[in-house]
């Protein structure tokens, strides 16, 4: 059988590696972005590129999307010009983006009354390296028979597509993803600043470490990162990780269950980023803990 045609809105740090990755598989992918040079260089790299979402969703079978959080979902399948507007019934859209759980729900069931489409929530854990080496790990929330008739397409993405119940379920396996990561990196940043502060040499903490209780893929990136004072080129941002928690803390309202410390690394998140880190990566929060440098 033929594979079906595959439609890619967001192209940023995840949504350009993978949709080379589907590029190199073989399948034929239309891609839109708002801002056109990024469309343009995947058109080079042999995507067809549509001149708007409109066009892009018209000529596919299935719409990914992977973009910067839950209002632009919002706004790229309900606003003017929308996937909701041109969708039909047979299609399939899956959203890598991590978004509001409750918001994904009501998204799905809006877009199924408007135009018979499906949803999927297929949020994704491991980074630009792991869409990079297709490699990525994928929660997904919706129709256990839409997500087996999916996983050829999501193959070359990921190593592990794991479904996890209804839609909304994706969304809040990567909440909880999230709170350990942003819980880590909280604490890591103490320990840095800790070891510094001690006479002992940060940047053998990772090789001190390594195979312990304490390693894990959060330590092995961000602790050398801290240690070196290597903030250069963010393969994430603070506030992608500042917006999860802050998910987080919403879910554990709606289900009146306790999240202390995701509440107090999101108030972290949130003092750093306020001080102008909010584009940084999260390695940066170890500067909250050093030594302020006497002005000369």
């Amino acid at each position: 059988m033929p594979h079906p045609t595959l439609g890619f809105i967001g192209l940023g740090l995840m949504g350009d590696p993978m949709t080379r990755r589907l590029l190199d598989a073989g399948f034929d992918v239309t891609v839109w972005n708002r801002t056109t040079t990024k469309s343009e260089a995947l058109g080079r790299a042999g995507a067809r590129v549509a001149g708007s979402i409109g066009e892009l969703v018209q000529g596919v079978d299935v719409v990914m999307l992977c973009l910067a959080n839950t209002e632009v979902v919002e706004a790229v399948v309900f606003g003017e010009g929308g996937v909701a507007e041109h969708g039909r019934h047979g299609q399939t859209l899956i959203d890598f983006s991590s978004s509001d759980p409750e918001a994904t729900r009501d998204f799905a069931a809006r877009l199924e009354a408007r135009c018979g489409m499906g949803w999927v929530d297929c949020p994704v854990s491991g980074g630009v390296a792991g869409a990079e080496a297709g490699s990525l790990v994928m929660m997904a929330g919706g129709e256990a028979s839409r997500i087996d008739a999916l996983r050829p397409q999501l193959a070359p993405l990921a190593s592990r597509v794991t479904h996890m119940g209804p839609v909304g379920a994706g969304q809040v396996t990567k909440v909880c993803n999230q709170m350990v990561v942003g819980c880590q990196a909280a604490v890591l940043a103490e320990m840095v600043a800790l070891a510094e502060a001690s006479g002992v040499e940060a940047g053998r903490l990772t090789e001190a470490l390594a195979g312990g209780f304490a390693d894990s893929t959060p330590f092995r990136i961000l602790t050398p990162r801290m240690a070196a004072s290597d903030f250069a080129d963010p393969p994430w941002h603070l506030r992608t990780l500042l917006k999860d928690l802050d998910m987080a803390v919403a879910q554990s309202r709606r289900s009146a269950s306790a999240t202390p410390m995701s509440g107090l690394a999101a108030q972290l998140l949130r003092a750093h980023a306020t001080r102008g880190h909010a584009e940084h990566d999260p390695a940066t929060l170890v500067e909250a803990y050093r030594p302020a440098t006497p002005e000369e």
